[in-house]
Parts: C-alpha cells; structure tokens; sequence
C-alpha cells in the first residue's frame, strides 16, 4: 500500500479576524465609491471612514491579544526571515507559509497604518464646499490644506495601490503558486502536512473581541464627537 502523510486541518484564522477582513474590504471599497461620487454620498463616506478607524483600532488591539497566528508576534518577520524569503522568490521556491507570509505580513500593516493616516487625515480635511472633518476647527489652516492634499490626492491613491497589491498577491498564490489563500480567510482552517498551533477561537475568545471592538467604537465616538 502507498504511503499516504497524515494531514491535519488547523485553525489558523478565528473568527474575528475573519469578520474584520471582510468588513475592511467592505468599508475601504464604500469609501472609494462614495469619494468618487461626492455630494450626498459624503455623508455614507465619512460613516465608513469611523467605521474604518474603529477595525483598524480593533485590528491593532487584537494584534496582541488575539489569535495565534492573529498576532504580530507571530507573523511579522524578522529582517533574516524577510531576507530569506525574497532569495527563496527569486530562486522561484517560495516556502509555504502558515499564518501571513513574510512579505504579506508587512502589506498588513503597511495597510493598516495607511488606514489609519487616511482616516484621521480625513478628520482634519475641508472641500471648502460643503464638507469638513471634525477636527478642522482644531488646527491650523495651513495643516487643513496639507491634510486635504494628502487624503485626495496621495493617501487615497496610497491605498488603493496597496488593495491592488493585496488582490494581486493573493491570485498568484492561488494561479501561480497553487495556494488558495481565499478559502482560509473566509473558514479559518488550512490542511496542513504537519500538526502546528491553532489560534485560538471560542465563544468565550469571541467575545473577548466583541467587547473590545465596542471599547474601539466608543473611542472612535469621543474621537469623532470631541469635533
């Protein structure tokens, strides 16, 4: 008989990670939609910008007390790590990766800190028509026109560089490389040939991230209120 290697299915992606890719990708693409329309649809595009920074907080936050593989402890490279992965691309035998690859785990927070910049740039931005952010009483007119330029002109094009990018990676994993990483994201398990630390992912873990997510919320509130 052949001999067959024994797989494992593993938990590499809880539940709230999961749940805040798909509402990030939801929010960012309404943003961009709604940016582009302009007039009454500033409205929804300032919404989604609170929406936006509070995942990105909570992102941030569960980055050190979430999941295994959710953490950044556990996925950003060290510089040797990262040195090694780009030799191993370039002599095209890119080792598989269990959580983020390396270079995928610094388009993480590459993404998130462009985010995060975008967001409170927008809270800082005035179309001289009809739209300001909350905080444009708060600073100088000078910084309201530098943060305006940045947020239309360069940090939204930053961030839409760096989904494409994203996207990008992702279909030639899955053309090129044989790697789906689509379906892990959205159930949270891999088949692995070797058994590793899952993440951890129960109901109690599950509300430990509601909570904070609602403390992120309210933060996001004061923030936006304290305009």
């Amino acid at each position: 008989m052949p001999n067959t290697a024994a797989l494992y299915r593993v938990r590499v992606w809880d539940l709230p990670t999961r749940v805040f890719h798909i509402l990030l990708a939801v929010c960012v693409l309404g943003l961009v939609v709604s940016g582009e329309v302009g007039g009454d649809a500033m409205q929804l595009h300032f919404k989604l910008g609170y929406a936006v920074l509070t995942l990105v907080l909570f992102r941030f936050v569960w980055g050190f007390v979430g999941g295994h593989w959710s953490r950044f402890l556990n996925f950003l490279p060290s510089l040797p790590k990262l040195l090694a992965y780009v030799k191993a691309l370039r002599l095209k035998q890119v080792p598989h990766s269990t959580g983020h690859n390396p270079l995928g785990a610094l388009s993480v927070v590459a993404m998130l800190v462009a985010l995060l910049i975008q967001v409170l740039s927008g809270f800082m931005s005035d179309d001289e028509i009809s739209n300001s952010g909350p905080w444009t009483a708060f600073v100088s007119s000078d910084w309201v026109s530098f943060a305006t330029k940045y947020h239309s002109d360069i940090g939204k094009v930053l961030v839409i560089l760096l989904v494409i990018l994203h996207v990008g990676t992702v279909l030639f994993y899955k053309k090129l490389k044989r790697e789906d990483l689509i379906t892990p994201m959205l159930t949270g398990d891999k088949v692995l040939a070797t058994e590793i630390h899952p993440s951890r992912d129960t109901w109690t873990s599950r509300l430990f991230a509601l909570s904070i997510f609602v403390g992120c919320l309210y933060v996001v509130y004061r923030l936006v209120s304290f305009g």
